[in-house]
């Protein structure tokens, strides 16, 4: 059975996110979470959180043992960009894009307690 939680309106860049996705990608939830724990990046918590709330989704609403849910699925889609304009030399502007990203982990587990 799959379960899904997503993380929407993270304050990341969907770019920077799929690097961390790619680390947990297929592995099982529990190590990807001790992964999760010791890795340097920001986006790192974030992606933590949404597996912790995939794991607590499988365990209460479907009664699904969390220790043997694995990552099946794990996507950082674009969300809202926010545009800001930078004075530049000569009259001129540039923009600056703050890029926002939806993070979605789907866990698989078929094992009841």
């Amino acid at each position: 059975m799959e379960v899904r939680a997503v993380h929407r309106d993270a304050k990341v860049s969907p770019r920077k996110v799929r690097l961390i996705l790619e680390l947990i990608r297929g592995k099982p939830a529990t190590e990807a979470l001790t992964l999760l724990e010791f890795l340097p990046q920001p986006s790192a918590r974030m992606v933590w959180k949404a597996v912790k709330s995939a794991m607590a989704n499988a365990e209460n609403n479907f009664d699904l043992n969390p220790d043997a849910l694995v990552i099946k699925r794990a996507d950082a889609g674009d969300a809202r960009t926010l545009r800001r304009y930078k004075a530049r030399s000569r009259g001129r502007v540039a923009p600056r894009l703050r890029r926002y990203s939806h993070i979605e982990i789907v866990v698989d587990g078929d094992e009841v307690f």
